[in-house]
């Protein structure tokens, strides 16, 4: 698909080719950069886009800056007008991955604070086919890291290289993806997303100790299947043989959305297909990030529009 005309950098408008960083700066030199993965998606009906959960994204960058130790003067409402004003001059009308991203600018050494450069890039995104065919997936043999050594909660660049290197592997081996392992052995999530599953029609999923992303789409799971589906989540440590015991599995994320796990370690999940309540979730979760139901404006920011 064809790159956007334009990206953001500092806050400015600038032609895509233009949006570059030196060699020698901290972010690229230690990997010292921090960033947040945000949906917007097109109501065709209503002609506008929203942008979901935006403020609680936005939140969670400047926690990740908190514990990086980040020394800048970003706000939240010069985020949002900068994102708005990006996709505006792109004059994107479809759904849309936004990218933003924070590093430690100059030419500092590794224990360098500041300055900071920020960009934001956001790039079509069309359905996936995951999300309607599902996957399948493997426990990985690398494990993941620990809030000790290389904090998950802290959606930080270089976190993401213990995911790659267990993709790259899940890929080789013939897997979609895979599940990554705590060190002690419990599952976390997958490398860019959190894990669920279904078991005796209980939802489950690891807790926040599990050394996961304190991932906004998996609250936003949580609060649909206590909202409207009838069911409370369960947070606890899961073992890796329970997964050969579940109903039902699936992926959340922003960027994954809700991905059905059709087979782990080429054991079917369930029937080996979607399950019913991973189907209900799904059919509730595009209602709301699209704008097709009223329920809970506040977490759609819209972008063409003033008000919903």
């Amino acid at each position: 698909m064809q790159n956007p005309k334009y990206l953001s950098m500092n806050g400015e408008i600038v032609p895509f080719a233009d949006a570059k960083i030196h060699t020698l700066t901290p972010g690229v030199k230690y990997g010292t950069g921090v960033f947040e993965g945000i949906r917007g998606y097109w109501n065709e009906r209503r002609k506008d886009m929203y942008l979901f959960r935006l403020e609680e994204h936005l939140n969670r960058l400047h926690f990740s800056m908190k514990v990086m130790r980040f020394e800048h003067q970003l706000e939240n409402r010069q985020m949002t007008r900068a994102l708005i004003d990006l996709i505006k001059a792109n004059e994107l009308r479809e759904d849309v991955h936004i990218r933003l991203l924070v590093w430690l600018d100059g030419e500092g050494d590794m224990n360098a604070t500041g300055p900071i450069g920020w960009s934001i890039a956001a790039l079509p995104r069309p359905p996936s086919k995951a999300v309607s065919e599902g996957v399948h997936c493997a426990v990985s043999s690398w494990r993941r890291i620990s809030d000790n050594a290389m904090p998950a909660r802290v959606k930080a660049t270089a976190n993401y290289n213990n995911g790659r290197l267990a993709t790259l592997q899940g890929r080789i081996d013939g897997y979609d993806n895979v599940i990554i392992l705590t060190h002690q052995g419990r599952v976390s999530e997958s490398p860019g997303s959190c894990f669920f599953m279904v078991r005796n029609g209980v939802p489950t999923t690891p807790g926040v100790n599990s050394d996961i992303l304190e991932s906004v789409t998996r609250a936003t799971v949580m609060q649909i299947f206590s909202e409207y589906l009838g069911r409370e989540t369960v947070e606890r440590d899961i073992d890796r043989t329970e997964l050969y015991a579940a109903e039902e599995t699936f992926f959340c994320g922003s960027g994954y959305e809700i991905q059905p796990i059709l087979s782990i370690d080429r054991q079917p999940v369930g029937t080996g297909t979607a399950g019913e309540l991973t189907r209900a979730l799904q059919q509730k979760y595009f209602a709301l990030v699209r704008g097709e139901t009223g329920d809970h404006p506040e977490w759609r920011t819209p972008v063409y529009l003033k008000n919903e």
